[in-house]
């Protein structure tokens, strides 16, 4: 017997709608309160011509082309942003009564408060590329780590998102967050605090999470994690500081983890790579593993999993 196949996905679609009418988190229809993730990436693009003029976009060819083309992308961000503000309040319960008008006027207000933050933003940045420069003798000009570093976007994206994050922004801060956590490995929960001229070397897996304090002149290497102590606590940890406090002066190198609301690094330390720290560093520390001893099992025939699990081998993956 033969299987009709519009009948199939009709018949399909039926049990799809009636499934959507469970009103779960899941069951989410009404497009007005969704975020569009093209967007939010298109005002980001928008916002790193601003932070980098001259970079992202063809040079300055007078002042009155830099106050021509300023002007448009500054309007340009404000229209696109404050309409997806906009959007994420209505879907807020504290808003829940709020009419159209004054939503619309609170995500302009919101985005106004933005742009004006954004000679402060180029400030940190500014600093966070002479790090980037000062600490990488790989680096052979300023536009090569403007252009070229992952770690050095990361952190204007972060920046970028923190003003939003601390302006009580829903949703759009962790959305640009993630969409840097997707362009270059590194992973800033826009909540963290961070202090002037931070570099993160190599960037590819690094953790920094939402109530991390991090102080000036703070250097990672790739694979850093600067994450809570445990999370089995779900929901009733919220608002409850579960990352550590990363004072200045500190290098962590690669593989590090450095866990605990509690657990304060002091000013000047060195963390060495693949170091466990759940607890408290005195300032002006060397942290390091010691050297493992070298083993050399040399035997006919390639060494097998099994064996390697039978001789309790482990090894470490840098």
């Amino acid at each position: 017997m033969t299987i009709s196949r519009e009948k199939e996905i009709q018949e399909v679609v039926s049990e799809i709608l009636v499934d959507y009418q469970q009103d779960r988190p899941i069951d989410q229809l009404d497009v007005s309160t969704q975020v569009d993730e093209k967007a939010v990436i298109k005002v980001l693009q928008k916002l790193l011509r601003i932070l980098f003029p001259g970079y992202y976009r063809r040079k300055f060819y007078s002042p009155r082309d830099s106050v021509l083309d300023l002007a448009s992308y500054l309007e340009e961000i404000e229209f696109i942003l404050s309409r997806q503000i906009a959007g994420v309040l209505r879907g807020m319960p504290d808003h829940a009564e709020t009419e159209e008008p004054q939503i619309q006027r609170e995500a302009q207000r919101l985005v106004f408060a933005f742009l004006h933050r954004i000679p402060r933003l180029r400030e940190y940045i500014d600093t966070d590329l002479e790090a980037a420069f000062d600490g990488d003798p790989a680096a052979k000009s300023k536009e090569e780590i403007v252009l070229a570093y992952p770690g050095l976007l990361a952190i204007t994206i972060y920046r970028i998102a923190h003003e939003l994050f601390t302006l009580q922004v829903p949703l759009i801060p962790r959305m640009m967050t993630e969409y840097a956590h997707g362009r270059t490995g590194v992973d800033i929960h826009p909540g963290a605090v961070i202090g002037k001229y931070f570099f993160i070397d190599h960037a590819t897996g690094v953790v920094v999470g939402e109530t991390s304090i991090i102080g000036e002149h703070v250097k990672l290497y790739q694979g850093v994690t600067i994450g809570a102590l445990s999370t089995r606590g779900g929901q009733r940890l919220k608002g409850t500081k579960r990352h550590p406090t990363i004072e200045d002066n500190v290098t962590i190198y690669s593989g590090a983890s450095i866990l605990g609301g509690d657990t304060v690094i002091g000013h000047d330390c060195v963390i060495g790579g693949n170091s466990f720290i759940t607890k408290s560093i005195k300032p002006c520390t060397r942290v390091s593993i010691k050297n493992q001893e070298l083993q050399i099992d040399e035997q006919d025939g390639c060494c097998t999993e099994e064996h390697e699990l039978e001789q309790g081998a482990w090894f470490y993956t840098i």
